[in-house]
């Protein structure tokens, strides 16, 4: 049996790879047949050596191996012995950070064994990621937060699952069991990005547009990705909208703490911002976010591209 774990959520990949391996130990007791290769220094043989060895035990062997993609020598000389390893008892399992290239391997991978794919979540699905997380928290009590809260801890963390492991840990002991509010997580969870996002706003409402794509870009090569960038840049722009039309409705800025959620933080941040844009011109940017969030996910355009071309386009 061939297993095929990749993504670009490694949190969510490692999670399920460990719950193969605990579910392989409870069964295989001796634990004498599960085997770790690292491809970037082993090869094809190393593979080879441990598939046909004999055990003491008459149990499946788990072979694990670890990227694998970077490996040519090894690809070829699997693919040549494709048709045996299709046929084996055993479970030979390939785990892969990120998004694998489009090629005959993967291809084989995808079409003859058993392949999970962990994209990063978006939206609804990592709002409810999160809640899961905190309802099934192990401590005596079942954790809630509020949704102005999941919001802010959304905006500052993003779709980190590894560090929003932390801050939900760190939230869960500070409160100690009670409902999570926005100032348990202003208080203890550090904002990601967002003052770079308000720089790169500022930089689009000032036409720089060569600035604002510098500090898009320094965060691309810090490993942030496109999606979890367009992801600011629209609750960002979202937020503005909305600010910009209550102050045209109330014409004070006094008002926005009673008519929306926000944590004054981002309603003192928005509300200058709002300022250097009109009503028609915010409209017209949050369309051109909604269609470019599209297009990358009907797979129109890659996502790198369509953050250039928004940012450029606005």
């Amino acid at each position: 049996m061939i297993i095929f774990l990749y993504g670009q959520d490694t949190y969510r990949s490692r999670q399920k790879l460990n719950e193969i391996i605990e579910h392989y130990k409870k069964i295989h007791k001796s634990g004498l047949n599960l085997k770790y290769l690292d491809l970037k220094e082993g090869n094809f043989q190393d593979f080879q050596n441990e598939i046909q060895s004999v055990s003491m035990f008459a149990e499946k062997k788990l072979i694990v191996l670890k990227d694998t993609l970077g490996n040519k020598n090894f690809i070829e000389d699997f693919l040549k012995n494709s048709k045996k390893l299709i046929e084996s008892k055993d479970v030979i399992l390939f785990y892969e950070n990120g998004e694998p290239p489009k090629n005959k391997f993967v291809g084989f991978l995808k079409k003859y064994g058993k392949s999970q794919e962990f994209a990063l979540l978006e939206g609804e699905k990592l709002k409810n990621w999160i809640i899961k997380e905190f309802e099934n928290y192990k401590a005596p009590y079942q954790v809630k937060i509020e949704p102005g809260a999941l919001e802010l801890l959304i905006n500052y963390v993003g779709n980190n699952l590894w560090q929003m492991e932390n801050e939900i840990k760190k939230l869960v002991n500070y409160t100690n069991g009670q409902r999570i509010k926005m100032k348990d997580v202003e208080l203890l969870v550090k904002p990601k990005i967002e003052t770079d996002i308000f720089k790169t706003i500022d930089a689009i409402a000032s036409k720089n547009k060569m600035q604002a794509l510098e500090l898009i870009h320094k965060h691309l090569e810090k490993g942030d990705t496109p999606l979890y960038l367009l992801s600011m840049i629209n609750f960002q722009f979202r937020n503005l909208l909305i600010i910009k039309d209550l102050i045209q409705k109330y014409h004070s800025p006094y008002v926005l703490s009673r008519a929306t959620n926000f944590h004054p933080y981002i309603i003192k941040k928005s509300y200058s911002l709002a300022q250097k844009f009109t009503i028609q011109e915010l409209k017209k940017i949050y369309q051109k976010i909604f269609k470019v969030d599209f297009d990358i996910k009907t797979g129109k355009v890659e996502p790198g591209v369509a953050l250039d071309l928004l940012i450029a386009g606005i």
